[in-house]
């Protein structure tokens, strides 16, 4: 039986980072950047005060206090005016506000009486004091982002003040995924007995979706070979990875696993976890398109996908390492199942970690709660109230606290 650092380490091996595209800045939000990105403007852009306040010269505040000048400008953020501010006055300038030329201080309004046309000054400032010089933050033609960068809000603010309209980044990948299985009916159609509504097709949409991918086509499989081979020898959309739920157990109507075997490109294995245990992975097809082929239970669907399709997405988006981890304390007392790493779903709060109801693997009552899975280590059979537990956050769910 593999272990799910070794089976991991397998689907990582079938993909890289997609090749990068050129993308507008204002389209790039969550890609990780392929190359620097120069800024094509200094930053600030001109001397501007930090401040509401007094544009002055510090040297007309070196006598007693307070100091009483004309004001001979009032100059709000924006102002296109070549002002001079000569010694012996000041101008009344908002925060923003392009410095006028000889003026080297600002003395915050808080210091003053607020004047209009004259100004009471009651504090000295120095000469630069609440002044933001051109170019401290960024000179143009410097990088503002680095390479492997995730352009994240506040990257992106950087990267469009420095009036850079498109940058070269990795693309979201795009995913094709399909529920198998005759047993399936689509969402609001009334099920005879023996069938069940297709719920994987909507939950592994969202999670595609949650890890930052692109839906490129979602659909169904039925239990017919002819049919299955022809979808997944060109599957639509184009996609980066096709992702499969059901049929790659040991059933005599596994059809997924029954095709995918003859192509000689995809294995199927055992994977030393619960749930989750039968997984399948390899490539399809002339383009060698990376499939993942994931249970059809779907808490052994989702947890798959937590713990082996996350990272490959994290891959194929040059995004660097794992999904981060957590530690919280065990709330409760539970049993797992030895020489298997146990993913239990845990609704976590204030560090404390206790299972939500119903951990069977076709439960679906515990994942409504969860919001994170406690990975227990194949060496514990027993979790003890009190004990340190590793955590993974469950996407697309709200945040343990």
């Amino acid at each position: 039986m593999r272990t799910v650092e070794d089976h991991r380490a397998a689907l990582l091996a079938l993909v890289a980072p997609l090749a990068p595209v050129t993308v507008a800045t204002a389209q790039a939000g969550g890609l990780v950047s392929a190359a620097p990105v120069v800024a094509r403007l200094d930053l600030p852009g001109f001397d501007n005060s930090a401040m509401d306040g007094y544009a002055v010269h510090a040297a007309d505040l070196h006598g007693p206090l307070p100091v009483r000048l004309p004001v001979i400008a009032d100059i709000p953020a924006g102002d296109p005016r070549a002002l001079h501010v000569p010694r012996g006055s000041a101008a009344r300038i908002m925060t923003g506000a392009p410095l006028p030329a000889e003026a080297d201080a600002v003395v915050p309004v808080e210091d003053t009486d607020a004047g209009v046309s004259v100004v009471e000054i009651r504090a000295r400032v120095a000469p630069g004091r609440h002044v933001r010089r051109r170019g401290e933050d960024v000179r143009a033609g410097e990088p503002v982002v680095a390479t492997g960068t995730v352009l994240t809000p506040g990257a992106l603010a950087l990267v469009a003040a420095a009036n850079v309209t498109s940058v070269r980044a990795h693309p979201r990948p795009r995913v094709a995924l399909f529920s198998t299985g005759d047993e399936l009916i689509p969402l609001g159609d009334e099920p005879a007995p023996g069938q069940i509504v297709d719920s994987n097709q909507l939950m592994l949409a969202e999670l595609v979706r949650a890890a930052g991918a692109e839906l490129a086509h979602a659909g169904h499989l039925p239990d017919d070979a002819e049919a299955v081979r022809a979808l997944l020898a060109d599957p639509p959309g184009a996609p980066d990875l096709v992702l499969t739920s059901g049929g790659v157990s040991m059933g005599a109507h596994d059809t997924v696993k029954e095709v995918l075997t003859a192509t000689g490109t995809v294995e199927f294995v055992k994977v030393a976890m619960r749930p989750g245990m039968p997984q399948g992975a390899g490539t399809l097809g002339p383009r060698g398109i990376p499939v993942v082929t994931l249970p059809g239970n779907p808490v052994s669907s989702l947890v798959s996908f937590q713990v082996f399709v996350v990272p490959l997405l994290r891959r194929l988006a040059g995004r660097a390492g794992e999904p981060m981890l957590f530690e919280a304390r065990a709330g409760a007392r539970w049993s797992s199942v030895g020489g298997k790493v146990e993913y239990t779903r845990v609704e976590v709060s204030g560090g404390v970690a206790v299972p939500s109801a119903g951990q069977g693997s076709h439960m679906l009552g515990a994942l409504a709660g969860a919001n994170a899975l406690a990975i227990v280590p194949a060496s514990v059979t027993q979790v003890h109230p009190g004990d340190r537990v590793l955590c993974m956050p469950l996407l697309g769910a709200e945040a343990p606290r």
